[in-house]
């Protein structure tokens, strides 16, 4: 068997579509999803074939990727009496593309070894549009060696793989990374709120920010602030996510945490936008928490 087969396990808003390109280009994909539907709808895909269970995923490929949402379905999907290390062969390399606690991408590496496989963390930097485009960007945490087996796969589905250090290294970037993008949704959400509260039109706001050549714009201000002046939160990456990597986060600065301000502000923004009902929308849904609080509306300062 060649390094063109390839499996590949969550079939959600990022992995359905990085599967199907994967089958676009070529290569022979194995996919699962716990979905049946899901899983009936992968299978009709150019070079998609849909399998019951995640061990028999492992055993039909030698190159293997994972998209999943937390912690227990990641562990339990490689750990499980169902999953991956159950029915992998020797020489296996997992790539688990999932954000989840450096410690799980630890206990799977660990557990791996002794199975003669090789388990890479390769979380993502993208949304849905990147996955879909096949423009993610993959930090490889993990066993540098094992890097020629899986970099032309990567490629297939991203714009750039980078090795970051040791197992579970991608992850503490990742979640790194995303707590920085959060912090600067809630920046942006209570400085738009605050300018609508001062009469200030939005739009008017948004063009000096976006052109007038200072420090506060950012690729987060770019993409989402019009969006949110307009209502539109539809989802790319959910704030449910956004609050489970905040939390994750937090959960690794630990002691820290008490002498981190701002990022225990943004946990809670996040917390109190998931307990809210906002989980289902876009991560920029925190600007309706902001909006609460100050009992206002972006849209006030609209043109």
């Amino acid at each position: 068997m060649t390094t063109d087969a390839i499996g590949f396990i969550g079939l959600g808003r990022m992995g359905l579509p990085m599967a199907r390109n994967l089958g676009a280009k070529g290569y022979r994909v194995h996919v699962f999803d716990l979905d049946a539907g899901v899983r009936a709808r992968a299978a009709a895909l150019p070079g998609l074939a849909a399998l019951g269970a995640p061990k028999e995923v492992a055993a039909a490929t030698d190159v293997l990727l994972t998209a999943l949402p937390d912690d227990d379905i990641v562990t339990e999907t490689y750990l499980g009496r169902q999953g991956i290390l159950a029915g992998a062969r020797s020489g296996l390399v997992t790539c688990d593309c999932s954000t989840v606690s450096p410690e799980v991408s630890q206990r799977i590496s660990a557990a791996a070894r002794h199975k003669g496989v090789t388990h890479l963390d390769t979380p993502m930097l993208g949304s849905s549009p990147q996955a879909e485009s096949g423009e993610v960007f993959f930090m490889v945490g993990g066993d540098r060696e094992a890097l020629p087996r899986v970099e032309p796969v990567l490629a297939a589905i991203g714009r750039l793989t980078m090795h970051v250090g040791p197992s579970g290294m991608g992850n503490r970037i990742k979640l790194l990374h995303n707590a920085l993008g959060a912090v600067n949704a809630v920046a942006v959400a209570e400085s738009l709120t605050l300018a609508a509260t001062l009469g200030v039109d939005l739009r008017t706001y948004i063009d000096v920010v976006k052109n007038g050549g200072g420090m506060a714009f950012s690729t987060y201000f770019d993409r989402r602030a019009l969006r949110v002046v307009e209502g539109d939160y539809t989802p790319t990456f959910t704030l449910d996510l956004m609050q489970k990597d905040v939390t994750l986060a937090a959960r690794m600065a630990a002691g820290l945490l008490e002498r981190l301000p701002i990022l225990r502000e943004t946990l809670a923004a996040y917390t109190e936008g998931k307990a809210g009902g906002f989980g289902g929308e876009d991560f920029s849904a925190v600007t309706q928490v902001v909006e609460q609080r100050l009992g206002a509306r972006v849209g006030a300062g609209r043109a």
